[in-house]
């Protein structure tokens, strides 16, 4: 049996994990912390309440063809649900909802967009256009990785309203980046995939159970020839004159007939100076996750995107009393002290949910994500590394690899997937793991 060391527990690891120990490989996973999942995990309370909680929302779109396929290998599919519909809301309260139609894509939202009533009647004229550009061009147009998504939405003469209560608040949740620092290619996949390929592939998928839940020890039971080490961190990539020797874990050295380097780029040089890779050109987008306790429930909505504020995003975690505010591209939030945070959260949520003025905070706990995801910005796809390195037996996985996604959970499960092909072509028996986007 053809044996894989996997460097890292996060998406790209497990999933590059979950296809190799499908098909027969021995594979062991080295993760330096106790848990699995990465930046998408969750963790208890410091305390004695046992809460526990996920360090930051994460969903995923049903066109994330690849990160379903790596729930249905691990037999948690069926803890995902996906929302049909989503919520606008102005402050002051106004709500807007959109939802697929019964026409088909890429006029499913047709009845709902027109309804909207966050934008008037020019900002949905703009909109309009702007879409049946980016259905034209997604796959002519050339130079969409060397201009901002902005500069792009300027050139289609989008409204200042449309910027900012459509094109905004979809993209900087899906890419983590402002519009003025994200490539316009990334935006462009966002749209064309999630809202007008297919009628269904905008639903919302959230896990009814912690993150952690979905890589527990029972999910992986039905792979049992993959094992972990956790707090097992790696010291250094051993080299020969042509190839990978081992790893020096612990002061010893593992080998393996295969080895997937699966950690965040920022990791890479100093594990594998050897290969050489630049990463001058890549930095960093953070997020910052407000997990707020009421004594009493503050709204009945699953979710609620939030217009013209910081807080971006409401996610319901518990009956209304237990509610999470994101705000994706948070760089205005990382210095500011932790306790300015919860008043800023908790007097921007009172704008849109009245309840919120007659609760009381119970209790409150920031994430601060600094190095959430890579920033997505113009130039840099040419530049994020292919799998394959000069070491025939070591690849390379994560979602800042070659995935063909931005930042993604979907994108980190890509790129496992294709180092795990990579893997398979090696030993001289090709596997396909990867799914195709679904047009």
């Amino acid at each position: 049996m053809r044996e894989v060391i996997v460097v890292g527990g996060g998406l790209a690891g497990l999933a590059a994990a979950a296809a190799l120990g499908g098909v027969g490989y021995r594979v062991q996973v080295l993760e330096s912390r106790p848990f699995l999942g990465g930046r998408a995990t969750s963790y208890a309370l410091p305390g004695d309440s046992g809460e526990v909680i996920d360090n930051c929302q994460h969903g995923l779109l049903r066109c994330c063809v690849n990160l379903i396929d790596f729930y249905e290998r691990l037999g948690v599919s069926g803890r995902i649900h996906f929302e049909r519909e989503f919520y606008f809301i102005e402050p002051g309260g106004r709500t807007s909802v959109l939802r697929s139609g019964l026409l088909p894509a890429p006029a499913h939202f047709a009845g709902t967009f027109a309804r909207l009533r966050f934008l008037g009647l020019r900002d949905k004229v703009s909109v309009a256009r702007a879409l049946l550009a980016l259905r034209r061009e997604h796959r002519r147009r050339k130079d969409l990785d060397r201009i901002t998504m902005l500069e792009w939405l300027k050139e289609k003469r989008q409204t200042p309203r449309a910027i900012e209560r459509f094109w905004r608040p979809v993209l900087i949740s899906a890419v983590n980046e402002e519009l003025d620092r994200m490539a316009a290619l990334h935006g462009f996949q966002v749209f064309w995939l999630g809202f007008l390929a297919t009628s269904d592939s905008y639903q919302m998928g959230l896990a009814a159970v912690p993150l952690g839940e979905l890589y527990g020890a029972e999910p992986w039971s039905r792979i049992p020839s993959v094992e972990f080490e956790f707090r097992t961190p790696a010291e250094q990539i051993v080299f020969d004159s042509d190839a990978v020797n081992g790893i020096v874990v612990q002061g010893g050295l593992r080998k393996a007939d295969y080895y997937i380097l699966a950690v965040p780029f920022e990791r890479v040089s100093g594990l594998a100076p050897q290969l050489g890779i630049d990463f001058s050109a890549f930095g960093h987008s953070p997020i910052t996750g407000i997990h707020l306790w009421f004594d009493r429930p503050v709204t009945d909505l699953p979710h609620a995107t939030l217009l013209d504020r910081t807080i971006q995003w409401m996610f319901n975690k518990d009956g209304g009393r237990y509610v999470q505010a994101v705000v994706s591209a948070s760089r205005s939030l990382l210095e500011m002290p932790r306790n300015d945070v919860i008043e800023l959260a908790v007097r921007e949520l009172a704008e849109f949910f009245p309840a919120v003025r007659e609760a009381t905070l119970e209790k409150a706990h920031v994430v601060k994500e600094v190095r959430a995801t890579f920033s997505a910005a113009p130039g840099l796809e040419a530049l994020r590394p292919e799998t394959r390195t000069r070491y025939p037996n070591l690849f390379l996985a994560g979602d800042w690899t070659r995935s063909g996604w931005p930042a993604t959970m979907e994108g980190a499960v890509r790129s496992g997937y294709i180092a795990a092909e990579a893997v398979t072509r090696a030993a001289g028996a090709p596997r396909g793991f990867l799914l195709p986007d679904i047009v």
